[in-house]
């Protein structure tokens, strides 16, 4: 039997046409992304499509308070918002009270239209306990998609109060839920082995996940290269005469100014590295951000890392070798990309711990060589170093010597990186692959579903 309609559960994620706040809040990390474009894609196959998220009145964020939008050119594809906890934003932490109301409203709108969707993908963990909500009620079967592992993220707070990191964010309602949704998912779609084998394995899910085995796919995501190529455009010559005042290369750090996102490494490396203050400058994009320094000196996470940034340079009399750049959108972010290769840049990312790597994908379409952390998804994407360079995030010195390795070899780096996305990352194939799956999946017999009382409670 073969899927005419397909709904996508995402309870946090803020969908509108203009893709505001795009990765913008921490909350609206690289699913968001992820979850766009292939239900883009998949609508494209012919299949009726619904993003299904939060309806938000609230005059910070004014773009989410319609029931419905829609992507232009994708007559397939609906984003529908419903009200649930509320009309105020709410950060992920606190949703977890209210997502079986976010599941009633689904099954209310679709009785509504008197035709329920054939199979519904899930994702993050609150998504992926929806599911395992609408299934108990309607026997709708869904694949689960994590992104992110709670325990993980737990793991990283070790030092701190077991109390407090509850209070904060409810690490045993998450890892619950999480639990749940793998055990009770037809599907489950991991980007990289490594997540499959690192992420699920780990002691809060290891004996649900090889209970569950048999349901792991992995399927990397894809590239919007109608964006992300490296073919010239008008912007990108807008910010090639910007960068060639500079006369230098440039290292581009551009993904959410975020403590797990680790910039402080590469900055701590250039201006403890002539060679590299010689050859390179530093970009750093920030998002919805005018005046960096003024910024710099409020009390959040954000500001704190832009602060340290700004006084390491300051330290060393070199903030005028980092430039930061007020991106608003994926267009401008591209371009940034095709005029810096253009200079011989080359795009870092050394986070903590990377889930997947979109960003290094993104910016290698448009040619730029790649640093990454070779913790998690970038040791695929850049085959244990073939494509690439791969670091200990917080080795300062192994970070300056590789990033120098990949300038004396630019031309190579930046010509096998292009043909590994084209040949391995494009949502078109990531698509397909989804929806064979789905086929496969969507009548497995899901049965005796036990949900958590946080949980049940609830619907």
């Amino acid at each position: 039997m073969k899927i005419t309609k397909l709904a996508f559960f995402n309870p946090q994620g803020n969908f509108d046409k203009n893709d505001s706040h795009l990765t913008e809040h921490p909350d609206f990390g690289g699913q968001l992304i992820y979850v766009k474009e292939l239900a883009k894609e998949i609508s494209k196959l012919g299949i009726k499509v619904d993003i299904i998220t939060r309806k938000i009145v609230d005059e910070k964020w004014p773009e989410f308070s319609d029931n419905f939008d829609y992507y232009p050119g994708y007559e397939n594809l609906r984003i529908i918002r419903v009200p649930f906890g509320g009309n105020k934003f709410l950060n992920k932490e606190k949703l977890w009270d209210h997502l079986g109301e976010y599941v009633k409203q689904i099954i209310n709108f679709y009785s509504k239209e008197k035709k329920f969707p054939d199979f519904v993908t899930t994702h993050y963990g609150d998504g992926g306990i929806s599911g395992t909500m609408f299934l108990y009620k309607t026997g709708i079967n869904y694949s689960f998609t994590a992104h992110s592992l709670g325990a993980q993220k737990k793991d990283k707070f070790s030092n701190f109060d077991e109390k407090f990191l509850e209070e904060k964010y409810r690490f045993s309602i998450r890892i619950s839920a999480e639990r749940t949704a793998i055990k009770y998912a037809s599907l489950i779609v991991t980007s990289t082995k490594q997540e499959k084998e690192v992420q699920y394995m780990h002691p809060a899910y290891k004996d649900i996940s090889i209970q569950n085995i048999k349901k792991f796919f992995v399927i990397p995501p894809g590239v919007n290269t109608s964006i992300f190529n490296n073919v010239e455009n008008e912007q990108s010559k807008y910010y090639e005469n910007i960068l060639g005042k500079f006369n230098k290369s440039f290292i581009i750090l551009s993904s959410r100014i975020d403590p797990k996102k680790n910039h402080i490494s590469v900055v701590k490396s250039y201006v403890s590295n002539k060679r590299l203050q010689e050859k390179f400058n530093l970009i750093i994009v920030v998002r919805g951000i005018d005046d960096v320094y003024k910024y710099s000196q409020k009390n959040t996470d954000e500001a704190k890392i832009l602060n340290k940034i700004i006084t390491l340079a300051k330290n060393k009399n070199l903030l005028s070798n980092i430039i930061f750049l007020n991106i608003q959108s994926q267009h401008e972010l591209a371009a940034l990309y095709k005029a810096a290769s253009k200079f011989h840049s080359i795009f870092a990312l050394t986070s903590k711990y990377e889930p997947f790597g979109l960003a290094i994908v993104e910016a290698m379409a448009c040619g730029l060589p790649i640093l990454a952390t070779k913790f998690g998804g970038p040791v695929e994407i850049l085959d244990n170093g073939v494509y690439g360079k791969l670091v200990d995030p917080d080795d300062i010195e192994d970070i300056s010597k590789k990033i120098l390795e990949i300038a004396n070899n630019y031309i190579y780096y930046k010509e096998i990186g292009i043909k590994r996305v084209l040949s391995n990352y494009t949502w078109k194939s990531t698509a397909e692959k989804y929806l064979e799956k789905i086929l496969h999946s969507k009548n497995r017999k899901i049965e005796n579903i036990e949900l958590p009382k946080f949980f049940l409670k609830q619907i």
